[in-house]
């Protein structure tokens, strides 16, 4: 199954954020642009790694107009000791969403049942909830932050310009294409 347009069905879920615990429902994605970045446990290797380089652009996701949720499969309990634990992850100033019933990745097809984890996961809503873009893959092979908001920026660019698309490797500010008519019924 593809999730392109896909609408993010209802859910509530605890969060640890800015050293608060918190709920994060459905509603509070919408308006905006978000990313759904899920990712095996909290305490492991590649992870911390990945959240670090979210924090590093988070300011650039914000100014885009996006809303980072990192999701695992750990209570808001655990997101909060991990951070008591780990200087990296108290600098973390995006909401850490807690999935321990799996709700949340079984909801986009990346839980892994015989773990009790989610697959590394990212996927971006446009402001009414639907996802435009996603990646899933294993959990050895950590993601890039920069990549990301690149994909960001592109489907940004691409709702609100429907005619036009953007090439590989593009960034705001470089040319897009225009299908011809002729063209359409190839894409």
């Amino acid at each position: 199954m593809s999730y392109i347009n896909w609408e993010v069905e209802d859910f509530c879920v605890q969060a640890y954020h800015n050293g608060d615990f918190c709920s994060v429902k459905k509603k509070d994605l919408l308006g905006h642009w978000s990313i759904l970045f899920f990712y095996p446990a909290d305490f492991t290797f590649v992870c911390p790694t990945e959240l670090s380089d979210l924090q590093d652009y988070y300011e650039e996701f914000k100014a885009a107009g996006c809303e980072i949720y990192s999701v695992s499969c750990d209570t808001h309990f655990v997101h909060k000791a991990w951070a008591d634990a780990s200087e990296t992850i108290a600098n973390v100033e995006y909401p850490m969403l807690a999935d321990p019933t799996a709700k949340l990745a079984k909801m986009l097809d990346v839980y892994l049942p015989e773990e009790g984890q989610a697959l590394r996961g990212s996927f971006i809503l446009n402001p009414q909830g639907k996802v435009k873009a996603y990646e899933v893959h294993d959990n050895g092979i950590g993601r890039n932050a920069s990549e990301l908001l690149r994909k960001l920026e592109a489907a940004q660019f691409v709702e609100e310009h429907g005619d036009e698309v953007c090439p590989a490797k593009w960034k705001p500010g470089e040319e897009t294409l225009m299908p011809s008519l002729d063209l359409i019924g190839m894409l």
